[in-house]
């Protein structure tokens, strides 16, 4: 199994989709050089939606154990059931298009979780959505050849931003108001 195997861009691609997703795009365009776009976007694509169900499983969990740092996270129960009742596939066309772009989907996540949204059609969504699109990326990775260097600085600068953010916000939150 040699680094840029196939079966190292699904074990990547599962742990990615479990976890954060930083990397998704830069693991499409690196091992899109070395593989035909159809073979990524399939086995890419299921083993990134595997991931993804283990997430929203966890995120299930953590929502429904009665975890108080959680609940600022959890959407309102009734708002959800009223929604999804009225427009019953409305979740599932969200997951597809959120996959199917560069969008960050963790919103839909949490609502899917909160909801108790069943994981198989969680993970059929998001399986659906990541074809195409890891199609196109492994097809402009082919394509451009982007320097792995490069794209493993994008992956380092993009968790850095959001670390960054994450400080810059919870100094925001403990400084007070100025009186006006």
């Amino acid at each position: 199994m040699t680094a840029d195997s196939l079966w190292v861009l699904c074990l990547l691609l599962f742990v990615d989709g479990a976890t954060f997703a930083f990397a998704t795009t830069p693991l499409l365009l690196e091992f899109g050089k070395h593989h035909a776009p159809w073979m990524v976007a399939v086995f890419g694509g299921l083993a990134s939606a595997a991931g993804s169900v283990i997430q929203l499983l966890v995120l299930r969990w953590l929502l429904g154990a009665s975890q108080p740092w959680m609940k600022r996270f959890a959407p309102s129960r009734e708002k959800l059931d009223a929604a999804l009742a009225k427009y019953p596939s409305t979740m599932f066309l969200a997951l597809f298009w959120a996959r199917l772009t560069p969008l960050p989907d963790a919103p839909l996540k949490l609502v899917a979780a909160a909801i108790g949204y069943p994981w198989f059609r969680y993970g059929l969504a998001v399986y659906l959505g990541a074809i195409p699109y890891y199609f196109a990326l492994a097809l402009v990775g082919k394509a451009v050849k982007i320097p792995g260097w490069v794209l493993v600085l994008a992956v380092v600068v993009l968790a850095l931003g959001v670390a960054l953010d994450q400080v810059r916000r919870r100094r925001a939150a403990k400084s007070p108001t100025p009186s006006a």
